[in-house]
């Protein structure tokens, strides 16, 4: 297979000039001074005449590209090498053969590309590495793996430990986009550095850690044999990962090459970081901001909870043009209106168990909103308690089922099949009464993903609701029909998916085309009882 030749690169060249002046001495070399000397009376020494030097043109730097669309952006920065490799051109075709997982992919990563490739640019690092996030978890920031890896980046517990990232209770730092993308090229310029410089070397240790990176260099090299990434003996994973990468790299630089086409991502940011200084309801911070919460936690999808943490952090993501409404909304509001509590002074006889039940919420709830010990509650102890019910999206129930089932190990953990021969995604979906693409999604799989028997794969994963008791609600939503107002920048892709429906579905309820181009402040009629 021929490959298409890279792209022109775009040089900026600085012309550099210099003068160059005279050296003088203040004494002749013996070479110049005459055979004879006539002596004269002193004449005092003239001042040499200094000469000027014509003023000569300074080329003022050429201005730096701007780009429209953020792949232009991300094409002018591609660095890493692009070898003829078989491996490369597997992860391609698939690629060429799927444009529909490419286009969902992409339209998830409208809300997050600017800030990964900025970042990437202002460390100087391949902006190859903005398309890492695709290999990892497609954009999702809620993809969780076998291994419980979590977010974009797909941080494990320990490394997401070893790298800042808090996991607690109310917030896992390795879904924060900020913290993780922060996180990730840290390691990322260790691993570089690691490696004496070798980027692949440093992504295949992103893969399968450098531990495993380093043995397979000392194994070749105490046998004479090459150390690049290429003649490594690496585990299946990180073999093809590298690949991966590159064939991503070679389909966004040319995608014409392969019959794809990208919808253009705004070359500007898409929300903004707001200070919040301290704990509030997020059921609350989205209606001030007039967001759905699903937008909310798609942008703060590292909490996992009906508040932020009492600890912090105390900031928010929000969509630009939302930022400001926000603030002014949120500098009008009490402390305890912030958080929508009440506060309820304990009775002789009453438990945790029982002031939950009264207010509709759960005794873990209240239990970490006050901080409280597991001692037993003192009569006359202020508490303050969840005054409104939030039914959190599935995404975020099934995030907080997995660190209550790994915190608590109990029942509530999520329920697991071993894959037996034979077994396909199909054939296990519908032993558990559930839809293939959930099961992919809830495994962080794609189709085509080879299953082998033995795989562990999740089935369920139940969720605590908060603070409003069960997550019996989430089949009420279901049945509303809600308008959604079109902010610029918006498109029809991102709408779809905010909403978990299909770009066809929003066309035929509001009788407009598919590829229609939305206007800001547009109205679009969404059936939440037609998902199917």
């Amino acid at each position: 297979m021929v490959h298409p030749a890279g792209p022109r690169r775009l040089c900026v060249a600085l012309a550099v000039l210099s003068l160059t002046a005279c050296a003088t001495t203040t004494e002749d070399e013996p070479w110049m001074r005459p055979a004879t000397q006539v002596a004269t009376s002193p004449v005092p020494p003239t001042a040499p005449e200094v000469i000027e030097p014509a003023p000569q043109p300074v080329a003022s730097p050429a201005p730096a590209p701007t780009y429209t669309d953020l792949f232009q952006r991300i094409r002018a920065g591609f660095s890493l090498e692009d070898p003829d490799r078989p491996a490369i051109d597997t992860q391609l075709a698939w690629y060429a053969r799927n444009p529909e997982y490419l286009e969902r992919t992409f339209s998830r990563a409208e809300l997050y590309m600017h800030h990964i490739v900025s970042e990437v640019e202002r460390r100087g690092m391949p902006l190859e590495l903005a398309l890492l996030p695709v290999i990892e978890s497609a954009f999702e920031p809620y993809a969780y793996s076998s291994a419980r890896a979590s977010g974009l980046w797909q941080f494990i517990p320990g490394t997401g430990t070893r790298f800042g990232m808090p996991q607690n209770w109310w917030y896992d730092g390795r879904r924060d986009v900020l913290e993780s993308t922060r996180a990730a090229l840290d390691y990322l310029q260790f691993l570089h550095d690691e490696f004496s410089g070798d980027w692949l070397l440093a992504i295949a240790g992103y893969n399968c850690g450098e531990g495993c990176v380093a043995r397979a260099v000392r194994e070749n090299l105490a046998v004479g044999r090459p150390t690049d990434f290429w003649s490594l003996r690496l585990p299946p994973e990180t073999r093809a990962y590298v690949p991966k990468l590159l064939a991503m790299k070679r389909l966004v630089q040319t995608p014409d090459t392969y019959g794809i086409a990208f919808s253009a991502i705004p070359n500007e940011p898409y929300f903004v970081r707001v200070d919040v200084d301290s704990q509030i309801d997020l059921k609350l911070a989205a209606e001030l901001a007039g967001l759905r919460p699903e937008e909310l936690f798609e942008l703060n999808p590292a909490f996992h909870r009906w508040a932020t943490p009492p600890q912090g952090p105390h900031h928010l993501l929000l969509p630009i043009d939302a930022a400001e409404p926000f603030r002014q909304g949120l500098a009008q509001l009490t402390p305890d209106e912030r958080m929508r509590v009440l506060h309820h002074a304990v009775k002789p006889g009453e438990t945790l168990a029982t002031i939950a039940r009264r207010y509709d919420s759960q005794p873990l709830t209240i239990r970490m909103l006050n901080d409280l010990g597991n001692g037993p509650l003192a009569v006359g102890t202020s508490l303050r308690v969840p005054s409104g019910a939030m039914v959190l999206p599935d995404k975020v129930l099934r995030a907080a089922a997995r660190f209550d089932g790994g915190a608590r190990r109990t029942t509530r953990r999520p329920t697991v099949h071993v894959v037996r021969r034979g077994e396909s995604l199909w054939t296990i979906a519908r032993r558990n009464n559930m839809d293939p693409k959930t099961l992919m999604r809830l495994n962080n799989m794609r189709p085509g993903d080879t299953l082998p028997a033995g795989k562990r794969l999740v089935v369920s994963a139940k969720g605590s609701a908060a603070p409003g008791g069960t997550a019996k609600g989430t089949r009420a939503a279901g049945t509303r029909t809600v308008q959604h107002t079109v902010r610029n920048g918006e498109t029809l892709y991102r709408i779809a998916k905010l909403y978990q429906v299909t770009v066809a579905q929003i066309a035929s309820w509001n009788g407009i085309a598919a590829n229609m181009t939305l206007r800001p402040g547009q109205k679009l009629n969404i059936n939440l009882g037609r998902r199917r």
